[in-house]
């Protein structure tokens, strides 16, 4: 009996060892001589294989994951080198949110497409538009090389007042520098708080 056990117990001993030492042999096998070469190749190619495929899946996570932009047609207003009047240019704004779209409108303030035009706020640093209850409350710095002339500011006044307000929800708009109410921006043209629709 107690051989028998024996026999058996050294049956299972041996089986358990030929498992594991099998599971572990391609794990444990090291990597030498000629085999190694195309050992490395086989295990560098697994992941330029994996690579393209997980670029693609990730590519395809942004641009479900990317808000989509809304467009816009708008009128901006830019004046001539003189100073003299506004003229106004169709002009598509792309925004990512709704209340995106007046920053969005002012920007484009400060990028005339022709070099006939001047941009009364191409120096400006628009912050934010802010839109709340029927107005806009626009911050913006102003670097010296912003400011103009009384001509120049008041033109810059109106090309803001036309393009904000041709939405059809602005009815105000308040102009702040750096966070804080100016009585004028340029030093020129006295600046109400709000300034309101006609």
């Amino acid at each position: 009996m107690n051989r028998r056990r024996r026999s058996i117990l050294g049956i299972l001993v041996l089986l358990l060892a030929l498992s594991s030492g099998c599971g572990q042999k391609p794990q444990a096998a090291p990597n030498n001589g000629a085999g190694n070469a195309e050992a490395n190749q086989g295990s560098v190619q697994v992941p330029d294989e994996a690579t393209p495929q997980n670029s693609d899946s990730t590519q395809g996570a942004d641009e479900t994951n990317a808000p989509q932009q809304m467009t816009e047609s708008i009128e901006v207003y830019f004046t001539d080198d003189q100073m003299l009047e506004l003229s106004k240019e169709s002009r598509e704004i792309s925004y990512p949110a709704k209340q995106d779209k007046y920053l969005a409108a002012l920007k484009a303030l400060q990028a005339p497409s022709n070099a006939s035009q001047f941009s009364l706020w191409g120096k400006a640093e628009f912050h934010s538009a802010d839109f709340k209850e029927g107005t806009v409350t626009v911050d913006l710095t102003l670097p010296d090389e912003a400011r103009l002339g009384a001509g120049g500011e008041a033109l810059a006044l109106d090309a803001l007042k036309n393009t904000l307000f041709q939405f059809d929800e602005v009815q105000a708009i308040d102009v702040l520098v750096d966070g804080s109410p100016v009585d004028t921006l340029m030093g020129h043209v006295e600046l109400t708080h709000p300034l309101v629709r006609n």
